[in-house]
């Protein structure tokens, strides 16, 4: 068996990576995160200064990742060289948070090629302190590192849940008879106080003008809910915003974006903002209707409407993505944990920080901030 070959190279040629890319997508299984309808947009909108990752066996392209180095400073004297994957460093250009993130490899060479990877950054690229992957999923982080030599520290996880729309409509099961009795209670009261008002039913837009006003019409929504500030609502950032608006303009007409809202009468009391990708919805963000009787459930009814539409048009699976928020684990069933990793080579300043840090932690006697926690991404 052919063992698989990686280099790396600064990236030059757009095009040529775009047919790459997209040529090893189709025999992967991939996430929309890891395609070129999300890597092309994040390329082109924020222009990193890319060190693309290959991966060949014979001449055939097996694996694919796009790194960003950025000098980071903490604690206002520590310094570090870090390595990213599809993310650039620049909070406010990574508030876009991707999710699921990891290589593009093809689905019949994953472990070799994870494992050449991993080798490869410890002993084919020398020049960086940090290498951080994140949020990806943990058991693919797991196997991804195994085989490395460097202890990876977990920085942040969350589980994910989401609605297998298939395994439903094998069954014949409407959406709302999987959810508990109260669940199904509040919302079915709510949709029949909300009747009272005038028609529910399912919206979309009719243009990709509309879509993009609906979109921007959700960020009032989101910053009262998430808060104003650019490191609370991603609308309160102009690098998100400008960065969405690309991708709805790239994608709404081929069906990869879908903005999608529940209306009483005239009024969208919930609008969802979500991906489409290998007939999976992928729920991105939305805006709700504030509303003043806490009987009014504009999310939990928005989602569960929707759920049902996409039961009907033949979608396979509604994924609610990272977080444990409440509506989450009472709309969807855990099927994922997101982690966000980080492999450090072995330095004096990394050792000063760790032990500052457990000092800190032993002081205030529990770990006060879920981002500081650092776990054996193997546990």
């Amino acid at each position: 068996m052919i063992k698989p070959f990686v280099t790396h190279y600064s990236l030059i040629d757009r095009d040529t990576l775009a047919r790459d890319w997209q040529a090893l997508e189709g025999r992967a299984d991939c996430p929309v995160f890891l395609s070129w309808q999300w890597i092309g947009v994040w390329l082109k909108v924020y222009q990193p200064a890319v060190t693309v990752i290959k991966v060949t066996v014979g001449d055939t392209i097996v694996g694919l990742g796009l790194l960003v180095e950025k000098r980071d400073r903490r604690h206002g004297v520590l310094t570090s060289r870090c390595l990213r994957l599809h993310q650039t460093g620049d909070p406010e250009e990574d508030q876009i948070w991707i999710e699921y993130n990891g290589f593009l490899v093809d689905r019949a060479h994953v472990d070799a090629v994870d494992s050449a990877v991993v080798r490869y950054m410890q002993m084919g690229l020398n020049d960086w302190d940090e290498w951080q992957v994140g949020a990806i999923d943990a058991e693919r982080a797991a196997a991804f590192l195994a085989a490395g030599q460097l202890k990876p520290l977990v920085r942040w996880e969350a589980p994910c849940y989401a609605v297998n729309l298939a395994a439903l409509r094998r069954t014949a099961t409407p959406y709302l008879n999987t959810l508990s009795t109260n669940t199904r209670a509040q919302i079915v009261r709510a949709q029949r106080i909300y009747e009272q008002r005038g028609a529910v039913r399912v919206i979309r837009p009719s243009s990709l003008d509309e879509a993009l006003q609906w979109f921007s019409e959700i960020g009032p929504q989101h910053m009262a809910r998430w808060g104003a500030g650019p490191s609370q609502s991603g609308f309160a950032n102009p690098h998100f915003v400008r960065f969405h608006e690309a991708f709805i303009r790239a994608h709404w007409a081929q069906g990869g974006v879908d903005l999608v809202a529940v209306a009483v009468g005239d009024t969208r009391i919930a609008t969802f903002y979500n991906f489409i990708y290998r007939n999976r919805v992928y729920f991105y963000l939305g805006g709700l209707q504030v509303e003043q009787d806490n009987k009014l459930k504009p999310g939990l009814l928005g989602h569960s409407l929707c759920l049902q539409a996409y039961l009907s048009d033949g979608r396979d699976l509604y994924d609610f993505m990272g977080g444990d928020e409440r509506y989450k684990r009472q709309l969807g069933q855990w099927h994922a944990r997101l982690i966000q990793v980080v492999m450090q080579r072995d330095r004096l300043k990394f050792r000063w920080e760790q032990a500052a840090r457990e000092v800190k932690h032993r002081w205030l006697g529990r770990r006060t901030n879920p981002a500081d926690r650092e776990v054996d991404a193997n546990d």
